[in-house]
């Protein structure tokens, strides 16, 4: 059979796929939530308190202000990845709940935008958790920092769809840790989450504004000190060019993997 290229098919079917993982989900609510907040909490404080003590301000701010943005993308990133990449792996290939979806009419297609919704959906949660503690840390101020909840769910979108690109290659849960270590970790230190980018090398800054992190933190962090991202439509942009093309690969790549 010749593999299918064609763009992905979205319908409304999606959205069973999407409530199934939630009804799963909902019997271990809060330790999940937990679990996603517990580290980005840890390293805001730790950071964010212990080191900034140290810190003359950065960009203007405190340190901790300056990390504020960067922990809410950060673990926005992560909260979608490990649910497109282990949870998505463990239904496709170990339970084969996918496979038991599929009897239904419900396409291959839709499986896998349920999937990047729900995936989306988890990183939203994780990410409006933070919002929540740092607001009462007293480090958003003014109603411009209400914006960073869209860049979330952009976040979400960008790294669930990367993840689901993953999750159609993978073979075993051994290979995610190549992903981790030559990508998401990486990606981390270089995007502006804990530093600001212009102290990277130069040929290292021109890296760092092909991420996907780099441009969510560069929209999240002038929102919540109140402030409109001077680059804003490019972020916005580059943030929806991942999610479409990230989307299509996926689906793409899950296609030639389960059907051809």
């Amino acid at each position: 059979m010749t593999p299918d290229y064609s763009p992905p098919a979205i319908s409304w079917r999606l959205v069973p796929v999407w409530r199934r993982n939630f009804l799963v989900w909902r019997k271990l609510a809060i330790t999940s939530v937990l679990g996603n907040i517990a580290d980005p909490m840890i390293a805001l404080v730790a950071f964010g308190y212990g080191l900034g003590a140290l810190l003359p301000t950065v960009s203007g701010v405190s340190y901790v202000q300056f990390l504020a943005a960067g922990t809410i993308c950060m673990s926005t990133m992560n909260a979608a990845t490990f649910e497109s990449l282990y949870s998505a792996f463990s239904r496709m290939h170990v339970q084969r709940t996918w496979d038991g979806i599929m009897n239904a009419p419900v396409a291959l297609d839709d499986v896998v935008l349920g999937e990047l919704a729900w995936a989306t959906t988890k990183a939203l949660m994780s990410g409006v958790a933070i919002m929540l503690v740092i607001g009462i840390l007293g480090l958003a101020h003014g109603p411009l920092a209400f914006l960073v909840l869209p860049v979330v769910m952009l976040v979400g979108l960008v790294f669930a769809g990367i993840g689901l690109v993953i999750n159609a290659l993978a073979r075993g849960y051994d290979f995610f840790t190549y992903y981790f270590t030559l990508v998401v970790t990486p990606m981390s230190f270089i995007s502006g989450v804990f530093f600001p980018v212009d102290q990277l090398p130069s040929w290292l800054q021109v890296v760092s504004q092909c991420l996907p992190l780099t441009h969510a933190v560069e929209m999240a962090r002038p929102l919540l000190l109140g402030m409109m991202p001077p680059r804003a439509m490019l972020n916005t942009a580059v943030l929806v060019s991942y999610v479409v093309c990230a989307a299509w690969i996926a689906v793409v790549l899950t296609r030639r993997r389960l059907l051809v």
